[in-house]
């Protein structure tokens, strides 16, 4: 069986996205280029930020086709990121919400991707 463990995302300026990721995940990346950037992952996943101009074959689509989600160990602390998050400008899609799964909240990074953050019941 072949296991998934490298997201790509397309992005208008990977330096633009690497600067951001850098700040929400509290990690440098491991490599970075005008048209690449990449972040190693706990868990062996790695994140990568492809620049849609260069990506091969070309990109027909950006942000909304997918979500980064993060499981967090408290509705208190998905409140507290929600906290933080809105006040450093980030577009906020939906505040806290009680869903059927737990406590979530989604946010868009630059490209408009989906970040997802909550306490699964």
């Amino acid at each position: 069986m072949i296991t998934p463990r490298y997201l790509l995302l397309f992005v208008e300026n990977p330096a633009v996205s690497a600067r951001f990721y850098e700040f929400l995940l509290d990690l440098k990346p491991v490599e970075e280029s005008p048209t690449f950037a990449l972040f190693v992952l706990d868990g062996g996943y790695k994140l990568g930020l492809w620049s849609r101009h260069t990506a091969e074959p070309a990109v027909g689509m950006t942000g909304g086709g997918i979500e980064l989600a993060f499981a967090v160990a408290s509705a208190e602390e998905v409140d507290g990121i929600f906290a933080k998050w809105s006040s450093l400008g980030l577009s906020i899609l939906q505040p806290p919400t009680e869903l059927d799964f737990g406590r979530t909240f989604v946010a868009l990074d630059p490209d408009d991707h989906r970040l997802r953050v909550f306490y699964p019941r």
